[in-house]
This record gives C-alpha cells, sequence and structure tokens, in this order.
C-alpha cells in the first residue's frame, strides 16, 4: 500500500475514479483493488472552493503584505512574522487554480515542472505557516514574561534571522516533493501525484510541522493566559491583540488538523499491514478529501479574520481598495482618522513598559516600545 495514494487510477481499469486533488492522492498497489466512488459533483465543487480560496486569499493576502510594507518604518517584532505568514499563503493560493483546472478537467495540463512546483508550494506552506504562527507565540510569551526587553535577544535583526531560518528550514522539509512528485500517464490522462515517499518523512514532517510546533503553541498560551489572569488592568489594547492571534492560531489548527488525523491513521495503517474494508477505503478517501479542502482554506482566512476582528485594519484596506480603484479620491481619503479606540493588531501603537512595581507578582510586563 503506497502512503501517497489513497486512491489513484490504475492502467488495469477505469472504475477506478479519480480523487479531487492529485496532490494528496493516496492509492493501494492491484492487491488492494476496492471499487471506489466519487463523492457527487467532487469536480465541481472542489474547482470551485479552490478559485474561491485562490480570490480570497490573494486579494487578502495582498492587501496583507501591502499594508504591512506601507508601515515599513514604525513596524513591531511581531509584524515580521505577520507579513511573512501573508507571503507564505500568497505564494501558495497562486498554485490553486492549476489544480482547479486539473481537478475539473481530469487531467494536469501543465507540465511535470508545475507539477513539482506547486506540489512544493503546498509543503512549504504547510511548514511555514504553522512555524510562523509558532514564532509568533513565542514572541508574544517572551513579551508577557519580559524577556523580550533584552537588547541581546529582543532585537529587529534577531526576529528577522528567526524569519530567515523558518523559510530555510521549510524550503528543505518541502524537498522530497520535488524528488517524488511525478507525472503519470493513466490512459489518455496526466496525472500529478508522488510516487512512494519515505515513510520516515511522512511521520517526521506532521511531528515537527504540526504536533512539536502545537504543543509549543499551547504552552506559551497556556502561560500567558496564566500571567492574565491575575493582572486585570493591563488594558483592552493587548487583551484583543492576544484574542485576534488566538484566533488566527485555532483557525489554523481547525484547518489542518483533521487532515493530519486522516494522514496519520493511513500512514500507521500502511506501517502495521492493517487490512481496511472497503467501506473503510471509502470513508478515508471522503474524509481525506474534504480534510484537505478545510486545510486549504486556512491560506486565505487570516485576512478574513483581521477585516472582522481589526477595525484599523478594515479601514486601512478600504483606503488602498479606494486608491487603486480612484489614485485621485485617494489623496483625499489620505487623512482618514483613525480615531477609533479599538484595539489593532496590525496597527497598534507602541507602548511604553509597564513598571515591575504596578504588578503585583512583581514581574513586569515590558515590551521595550514594541509590544501589541
Amino acid at each position: 500500500m503506497k502512503i501517497a495514494e489513497l486512491v489513484t487510477d490504475s492502467a488495469m481499469t477505469k472504475n477506478w475514479s479519480r480523487d479531487f486533488v492529485d496532490y494528496y492522492n493516496s492509492g493501494f498497489n492491484s492487491d488492494d483493488f476496492c471499487l471506489m466512488e466519487k463523492l457527487p459533483f467532487a469536480s465541481i465543487f472542489i474547482s470551485v472552493i479552490y478559485f474561491m480560496i485562490f480570490f480570497i486569499g490573494f486579494f487578502g493576502n495582498f492587501f496583507v503584505v501591502l499594508v504591512m510594507v506601507q508601515k515599513r518604518g514604525n513596524q513591531r517584532l511581531v509584524d515580521n512574522f505577520i507579513l511573512n505568514l501573508a507571503i507564505a499563503d500568497l505564494v501558495f493560493v497562486c498554485t490553486l487554480p492549476f489544480w482547479a483546472l486539473s481537478e475539473a478537467f481530469g487531467t494536469w495540463w501543465f507540465g511535470e515542472e508545475l507539477c513539482k512546483f506547486s506540489s512544493y508550494a503546498i509543503s512549504v506552506n504547510r511548514c511555514s505557516s504553522i512555524l510562523f504562527l509558532t514564532g509568533m507565540s513565542v514572541e508574544r510569551f517572551l513579551v508577557m514574561n519580559k524577556h523580550w526587553d533584552s537588547r541581546s535577544f529582543g532585537t529587529k535583526r534577531n526576529t528577522n534571522m528567526t524569519c530567515s531560518c523558518i523559510w530555510v528550514l521549510s524550503l528543505l522539509l518541502g524537498m522530497p516533493s520535488l524528488v517524488y512528485r511525478k507525472l503519470i500517464l493513466v490512459g489518455d490522462k496526466f496525472s500529478c501525484q508522488d510516487e512512494e515517499p519515505s515513510v520516515i518523512y511522512t511521520f517526521a514532517v506532521p511531528f515537527l510541522t504540526f504536533l512539536l510546533s502545537l504543543g509549543v503553541i499551547l504552552f506559551c498560551y497556556c502561560s500567558i493566559f496564566s500571567m492574565l489572569r491575575g493582572h486585570v488592568n493591563l488594558g483592552r489594547r493587548r487583551n484583543h491583540a492576544l484574542k485576534i492571534i488566538f484566533v488566527i492560531i485555532g483557525a489554523f489548527i481547525c484547518c489542518w488538523l483533521p487532515f493530519n488525523i486522516f494522514t496519520a491513521f493511513i500512514t500507521y495503517s500502511m506501517v502495521q499491514n492493517v487490512n481496511l474494508s472497503c467501506e473503510a477505503l471509502k470513508s478515508l478517501r471522503r474524509g481525506l478529501t474534504i480534510s484537505a479542502c478545510l486545510a486549504f482554506t486556512n491560506s486565505c482566512i487570516n485576512p478574513i479574520i483581521y477585516v472582522f476582528m481589526d477595525q484599523q485594519f478594515r479601514q486601512k484596506v478600504l483606503k488602498n481598495f479606494l486608491g487603486l480603484c480612484h489614485p485621485r479620491e485617494n489623496a483625499q481619503s489620505s487623512a482618514m482618522s483613525f480615531s477609533s479606540t479599538e484595539s489593532s493588531l496590525l496597527f497598534a501603537s507602541r507602548k511604553k513598559c509597564i513598571p515591575a512595581t504596578t504588578v503585583s507578582s512583581g514581574a513586569g510586563f515590558c515590551a521595550s516600545k514594541r509590544e501589541i
């Protein structure tokens, strides 16, 4: 049984229906033959979902990058993680039209180079997203725990180095997609899918990029909430900004957890040589189909969270949008006031440190004028 192919076409028969997205196809050898039925209207629905994710994710993350670049001279340390997270999602969603058209027409038209690159982009996005969220969580933990005030550690240079290391690690972890991803001729159609990858790699990537990172994130936020319980005077601005980050991380977990569960179960079944019934195989395939779509939606969800929870970001996006559509009118809108008292994750003002003497426990909360 192959790890990377839950159900794939077989040259032996045309009765095997093709799964929605070649990237996450998994399958079984001919000895494990089981007639698979596609989800009703799967090709249409999945193609539409992919195009929706593309449009929302492209424009949403584009505006996030735009507004972050515009405030370049006034960036806080957490802004680097927000910017890089948006760039990772932006690169990924640009590959979705290829997968959508491949699903709609039942064949891969774009050559093996784009097959490899598109798969590689998915792997890199999967790794980098959780690692940037982990970095964001650690940064917030250090801010709340006063350690970020150290000039030798909490600097923009070190944050940039952290983001660079995350990119390098993500690019390396995604390399197997360039090796195992192939363009395979099945009947008269091409399919972009994996050859059988290493079992070690299949186990290592979810552990490093999901379970381990999730453990660090949970530790950071449990510690933060434990500190906040005894300090009600820290202000609504900081609390609301932490709430936004918590929602972003919660959305990532909700989007990617089902896919990782299905992938882990499939890998475990392969390693243990578990004989699954035909109905179980069908359920796995359908679950993987739906969970992969859910995982991909995470690349367009962060801008939506910013729009609904961050009023200043919402106003800034509107200003930039009007500026692109009506450049002359943008000169007048540039005087738009951000006088709202609502807190902002992307446009919060820098504050001075809270002295330790103002906190009952003696553990001051200092953000070196870079706090959210």
